[in-house]
């Protein structure tokens, strides 16, 4: 395993208290990187710091946050940065799948709770960081997008959409920080056999696995070799970019 070094570096991670922004935080912490964990769930944040602290190391920072708050989303990067340092790097892993529905039947309601977690979220905690980052003139943003965001799923078009949305965040994004050495990106994997099935019906599941030519989910530890060097400073010119973990099924 490759390991970049983050030393003297803070990084949050939304989303991080399981999944694949566990794996990340995981593999941050194995590089040297002060971490905070921002989640909406506290019982698996604590489980989460209690699992990746070590003897000897900067304890786990965990927040409870609701990132589709903006309030709670500034004070969670006030209180960060008090514990941790300046924020030098941020993966937002944070989402939600929502329903399964064609979009006649999809639920009004329910198309704006997918995309107020998913896309406004990813705007509130991207505005909250990067200001920071660009008056250091250093950072490094990875966004968790989705395959969804560039081939949309049927049955999945809120998700689809919100994720789509974050790609093209993170593109406008990378281009307004290009001259501060913050590079901005983002991955769109294939689906990971993570909680985040259990929001799904088994059908999607088994659509979405007929769909990768590698035949299997991509699993998370896969993810967080590449969000990896995306977040190293030897990242020093890609940018608002999109990088694909779809085992072949991306068309582009």
């Amino acid at each position: 395993m490759i390991q970049y070094h983050y030393e003297g570096r803070t990084a949050v991670v939304t989303g991080g208290a399981q999944g694949i922004g566990y794996a990340i935080a995981s593999r941050l912490l194995a590089g040297g990187a002060r971490v905070a964990l921002w989640d909406a769930d506290p019982q698996a944040l604590a489980a989460a710091q209690a699992s990746l602290s070590r003897p000897g190391q900067p304890p786990v920072l965990g927040l409870t946050v609701d990132v589709t708050d903006l309030a709670q989303v500034q004070a969670a990067v006030v209180r960060t940065e008090a514990d941790s340092g300046p924020i030098a790097m941020l993966v937002h892993s944070a989402g939600i799948a929502g329903a399964n529905a064609p979009v006649v039947d999809y639920a009004p309601a329910e198309w704006l709770r997918v995309v107020n977690v998913n896309l406004n979220g990813a705007f509130n905690v991207n505005r909250s960081v990067v200001a920071g980052m660009v008056a250091r003139n250093y950072g490094r943003i990875v966004n968790i997008a989705s395959i969804a965001g560039k081939e949309g799923n049927p049955n999945a078009a809120a998700y689809s959409a919100s994720k789509a949305g974050v790609i093209a965040l993170t593109k406008s994004l990378g281009k307004e920080t290009a001259q501060h050495n913050v590079a901005v990106n983002a991955i769109t994997p294939a689906a990971a056999k993570t909680r985040i099935f259990e929001q799904m019906s088994q059908q999607h599941i088994d659509y979405m696995l007929s769909k990768i030519p590698r035949g299997r989910f991509v699993e998370v530890d896969e993810v967080a070799a590449m969000v990896a060097w995306l977040l190293s400073s030897e990242n020093s010119f890609t940018t608002g970019a999109v990088f694909d973990l779809s085992g072949g099924r991306a068309t582009y």
